[in-house]
């Protein structure tokens, strides 16, 4: 009933008594004695409600968060250096507060992103460090999880978002290789919610900013490297069978004859059929390599257009430097 007090406050919006949260101060060492699986419920409540911000508040206020999850307490009063202006359990419970997702692992990883910074700190005020918190975090995160029986899929995603959080991506030097690479890393699948922490992380952080440009255009890369690319493995013949149409063996000519042909078909979809391209393959080998070479400016057009239409969805101008 303590937790569903915590609960019901989030999900009504309303203050809990005093008298009440007195009661509740008092007996809160009671919810040693209650089973994590009912524990567990009620926490998934207040996570996910509107006002989870304010129910990991509650929780710590009333004294509940030291029979839950007391890892976080390590982080009470602990300041962090640089861009940080809040203290390691503030930024906690606000990024959160700015987490909007519907995934619960994605609301974990925004509360606990952060829950080893206290067992790493080396250093003091602005010198401090904290090397390793994302792996370290990442485990203490799957302990917790597991403690309070939540299902291996939640554990494991939570951990996996934690262990990824501190991702560097800084425009000029990171190239489409080393986005694949991230994007490999860390899984398509989860490269989304990845972002959806980095938000919640800076918003959290006090940043006025959710989306800053280098962000944006992180969400500009990922799509483009992750779109089909414009190339020749579009059309509906390949190499071998230009090399069998013209009785020629592998070469640069190969490559200038399919090349030709993308770009006709660049232009005119209808074309890209087995037996149109055959027969324009006879048609374009009697041409010179330079003829040849003068139709591939309609590829860098789309390629182009392509590239402009990517930057629109993420708000980049076209002048905008990559």
């Amino acid at each position: 009933r303590m937790l569903r007090a915590v609960r019901f406050a989030c999900e009504l919006d309303f203050e809990i008594e005093e008298e009440t949260a007195c009661a509740i101060k008092k007996l809160a060492q009671n919810l040693k004695y209650i089973s994590c699986e009912r524990i567990r419920d009620e926490l998934t409540k207040i996570v996910m409600s509107e006002k989870a911000e304010e129910g990991a508040r509650n929780l710590y206020s009333l004294g509940l968060l030291a029979y839950i999850i007391p890892e976080l307490l390590a982080g009470v009063g602990m300041s962090q250096p640089k861009h940080h202006i809040y203290t390691v359990f503030e930024h906690g419970v606000r990024s959160l507060g700015f987490c909007k997702s519907p995934k619960l692992s994605v609301r974990f990883a925004a509360l606990l992103h952060d829950i080893a910074k206290p067992a790493t700190r080396q250093g003091q005020g602005e010198a401090a460090h904290f090397y390793g918190h994302n792996m370290r975090g990442a485990y203490m995160a799957r302990a917790i999880l597991y403690r309070l029986k939540y299902p291996r899929e939640i554990i494991e995603q939570t951990a996996h978002l934690i262990r990824h959080h501190m991702f560097v991506y800084n425009i000029g030097e990171v190239t489409e290789a080393g986005v694949r690479r991230l994007l490999a890393k860390v899984g398509p699948e989860n490269i989304a919610d990845l972002i959806e922490l980095r938000v919640a992380d800076r918003l959290g952080s006090g940043c006025p900013k959710a989306k800053p440009y280098k962000l944006r255009h992180l969400e500009y890369m990922l799509d483009k490297v992750s779109a089909d690319p414009i190339s020749v493995k579009m059309l509906k013949i390949n190499g071998e069978d230009v090399m069998r149409i013209l009785k020629i063996k592998p070469g640069a000519k190969v490559g200038l004859i399919l090349n030709a042909l993308l770009s006709e078909v660049l232009e005119e979809p209808k074309l890209n059929t087995k037996k149109m391209l055959e027969k324009r393959v006879l048609e374009l080998a009697k041409l010179s390599d330079d003829a040849l070479k003068a139709k591939f400016t309609v590829i860098d057009q789309e390629k182009k257009k392509e590239d402009l239409s990517i930057r629109e969805k993420h708000w980049l101008g076209e002048r905008d430097n990559v």
